[in-house]
């Protein structure tokens, strides 16, 4: 890394207002200063730059060659502009700052913006040449702005005279959509002399390229190396990460082409069984059903062949139980072995006046119309009589079986 002191000569004369460059010309010529500071204290730590200007009352030191790159960037705020540039002056005024360095070990340098007409002749810029050649003191020159006859052939002059080894350059900087800084940044005015640049360099030039530049991530590692390792980190996590989605993509999709193959006869399969478990499904149901009524009608013969006599003493016992219970149902039970009793009597007593022959013949001959000695009528009569007495016959057995 080149030890150097630099002097910037900067032009604040009354053509900087024109808005060819964008936002105009001093403010475009400001970001190109701020920018080449920059790189020159960030390539080497014990590099200096002081800045003067060209015009107004006269040529003026803003700050001596320092490496505080904050003191220098705030001395460009609050400049006038007016009057006209004097670049033979400002030019050695650089060269006596230079000579006054602190360390006499730093190579000197002299980077002159000029924006505006140069009326100095030509001899004159050549013998200020030779004399900064003589003094081992680079220059360099950035021409832009409006091109009057005769400025080019000077710049051209005086740098020929002044140039050494190819130390020096000279860039002219046409008006255009382009920003001033933006076009120095690829020139040897700004990354040094074919060193490449330094770290600082190369990250504003790929900040004016858009990002783009010779590191991975857009960081050089030698100027913040923290945050490269953690952009890299980042990198490699996000890059884990989207393989490893891939990856569980692909291995879905293959299992959908499986299950896709074998979903023919899964299905084939599962009708098949289906069919055979409905099929023995309805023969359970049936036999389940005839087992069922076979036990229903199992027990209604059973219920049906029982004795009438257990059954009549089970439902006494129960009746009993209940009406011991339950006082009105014993009242209600009460009520209707009565009335049965009623009926049965009432029967009996009918039979026993059917049986009795003088009182049906009788009551046949007090019926109007009706004649006693008609044989229908006796046949009638004979035939109720029959049936009473069977009916008293199959009485006797069954009371004398009761008891």
């Amino acid at each position: 890394m080149v030890l150097e002191a630099t002097m910037i000569c900067i032009d604040n004369s009354e053509w900087m207002r024109n808005g060819d460059y964008s936002p105009n010309r001093f403010q475009a010529q400001a970001d190109a200063v701020n920018l080449i500071c920059g790189a020159k204290t960030q390539s080497n730590p014990e590099n200096t730059v002081g800045v003067l200007t060209m015009a107004g009352k006269g040529v003026r030191v803003l700050v001596t060659p320092t490496s505080d790159l904050g003191k220098i960037l705030a001395c460009m705020h609050g400049l006038e502009i007016g009057g006209e540039m004097n670049l033979a002056a400002g030019i050695q005024v650089a060269q006596l700052a230079l000579k006054h360095r602190q360390n006499k070990k730093q190579q000197q340098r002299i980077i002159v913006f000029a924006g505006s007409p140069i009326k100095h002749d030509k001899k004159l810029l050549e013998m200020i040449g030779r004399k900064l050649k003589k003094n081992s003191v680079a220059l360099d020159i950035v021409n832009f702005g409006d091109e009057d006859e005769g400025k080019p052939e000077k710049l051209e002059a005086l740098l020929a005279a002044v140039n050494n080894n190819d130390t020096s350059h000279i860039v002219h900087v046409p008006p255009g959509p382009n920003a001033l800084s933006d076009v120095l940044i690829s020139t040897p005015i700004f990354t040094g002399d074919g060193e490449g640049g330094s770290g600082f360099a190369a990250a504003a030039a790929a900040a004016a390229a858009g990002g783009v530049s010779g590191f991975d991530l857009g960081v050089d590692p030698n100027l913040d190396p923290e945050l490269a390792l953690a952009l890299r980190v980042s990198m490699e996590e996000e890059r884990a990460r989207q393989e490893a989605a891939a990856k569980k993509a692909a291995e879905e999709a293959a299992k959908q082409d499986k299950g896709g193959e074998q979903q023919p006869s899964s299905q084939d399969a599962t009708m098949t069984e289906g069919a055979s478990g409905s099929a023995s499904e309805a023969d359970n149901k049936k036999d389940d059903i005839m087992d069922d009524e076979n036990a229903l009608l199992q027990q209604a013969l059973a219920m049906s062949m029982d004795d009438t006599t257990s059954g009549h003493d089970m439902r006494d016992t129960d009746m009993s139980e209940a009406t011991a219970d339950d006082p009105d149902l014993a009242l209600a039970l009460q009520l209707s072995v009565q009335d049965s009793d009623k009926d049965s009597s009432g029967q009996t007593d009918m039979s026993k006046l059917l049986a009795d022959q003088s009182f049906v013949s009788s009551i046949i001959a007090s019926l109007p119309g009706v004649d006693p000695n008609d044989p229908s009528v006796k046949d009638l009569l004979a035939s109720m009589q029959n049936q009473s007495q069977k009916k008293d016959e199959d009485k006797g057995p069954n009371e004398e079986e009761k008891q």
